[in-house]
């Protein structure tokens, strides 16, 4: 299994994850020109080599009409002022695909959401400061881009330090972490080692690590391929620098979680419900409405409830970074009041499908899996049945002219 594996020990935000990220591409001019083509509005990216505390880090400088944030230029001209519909439509105009686009607008949502209570006003009243320049718009697209292009299976970070002291930004001086950036964090581990003043956590980098990363706590066991270091504009006594790992996880006795022979396992979050009021027509619609927010799997079991009712116990199976949704949906679409999480190891075969063509110029799937030594291979089930109705067969018989396929 690919892990990415994001170390926070000074916190993170937008350009240091950005940064991160771009280290590890394989070509990373190439990937630097894709960046500048996505066509954010008046932005250019630069990538830069920075030293923090004796340790050579990636910087990702990104200036808006030739401007930086942090200058004194910038500082004088003061931040933008955008709503989430205004940065939505931004996000909506980008050269990236449809995907990364999906992926950059949820987390403007949250960001939103996170100031619409940290202020007490309507999301569609919030104007963004800091978060809403151009430049914070750049790195939320380069982050969703470059986390596309790299693909992993999961991506883990460690608990994120969040400084301590105060911030001045458009509303005034605020506590570390400030307001919308704690909203973000709620539910992550966070820590602050009383020493380090200054906003280690922005409100980007937190809203970029909620929308992204399944998982928080130690670097798993992995065998690391490629590591990135994005620097942060600002220095401390300890290097300032996000840290990015990435190789392959493995298991406990050291072995890699894909067996090299198509086996794999993993996490799978197991969540379930029971509902003794609703019908199969409601229970099938829900269903669909469970697997369209990213369910692998959907099942019910007929059980006897309280007062001896029949009733459905509804199991959903879905990754770790899918739970979210799949609760929303549950609650949206079942009567449920309350439902059980269980993360379970999962092992899975290497899944292919192959064709076989046949007489009368038809052709027929077959499902292949291999992996932990085991290899079989199964008809699919739709095309036998076509088969047998356009010859007039049986299904035995069909599966029988098969048999010369059988070879994966």
């Amino acid at each position: 299994m690919k892990t990415l594996y994001i170390d926070c020990q000074m916190g993170a935000a937008g350009d240091m994850l950005c940064g991160a990220l771009l280290e590890l591409a394989p070509d990373k001019a190439a990937a630097l020109a894709e960046l500048n083509g996505m066509n954010v509005p008046g932005v250019e990216f630069k990538l830069e080599t920075a030293e923090k505390c004796g340790l050579a880090a990636a910087h990702l400088s990104v200036k808006v009409h030739g401007v930086e944030e942090g200058d004194a230029h910038h500082h004088h001209h003061g931040h933008s002022h955008r709503s989430l519909a205004d940065v939505l439509r931004i996000i909506n105009g980008l050269s990236i695909s449809a995907s990364a686009r999906v992926r950059a607008a949820k987390v403007y949502e949250s960001i939103a959401a996170a100031e619409s209570r940290a202020h007490a006003r309507p999301v569609g009243e919030v104007h963004f400061h800091e978060v809403g320049a151009m430049d914070a718009v750049a790195d939320v697209a380069a982050f969703c881009h470059l986390a596309e292009k790299l693909a992993p299976d999961e991506i883990a970070a460690s608990p994120v330090h969040v400084g301590c002291g105060s911030v001045e930004c458009a509303h005034g001086t605020l506590p570390v972490p400030a307001p919308a950036t704690a909203f973000l964090l709620a539910g992550i581990p966070t820590y602050s080692d009383g020493a380090t003043v200054g906003e280690l956590c922005t409100p980007t980098g937190a809203a970029l690590l909620k929308q992204f990363v399944s998982s928080f706590g130690p670097q798993p066991l992995m065998r690391v391929e490629a590591i990135g270091c994005g620097a942060g504009r600002k220095d401390f006594p300890r290097a300032n620098v996000v840290r990015a790992f990435f190789g392959e996880r493995l298991d406990a006795d050291g072995a890699n979680r894909a067996d090299g022979s198509g086996g794999e396992s993993g996490e799978i979050c197991e969540i379930e419900f029971n509902v003794d009021d609703m019908t199969g027509e409601d229970l099938a619609y829900a269903s669909d409405r469970l697997f369209a927010a990213g369910a692998k799997d959907v099942s019910f079991t007929q059980i006897i409830m309280k007062k001896g009712r029949p009733g459905t116990l509804v199991s959903v199976m879905c990754e770790p970074h899918d739970r979210a949704a799949v609760v929303k949906a549950a609650f949206a679409h079942t009567s449920t009041l309350g439902m059980r999480e269980t993360l379970c190891r999962r092992y899975t075969l290497e899944r292919t499908v192959e064709t076989a063509a046949v007489a009368g110029g038809m052709t027929v799937r077959r499902k292949c899996a291999r992996g932990f030594g085991v290899e079989k291979s199964k008809w699919e089930a739709d095309d036998l049945a076509g088969f047998a109705t356009r010859t007039g067969a049986t299904l035995a018989e069909v599966r029988g002219r098969l048999e010369a396929f059988r070879s994966c």
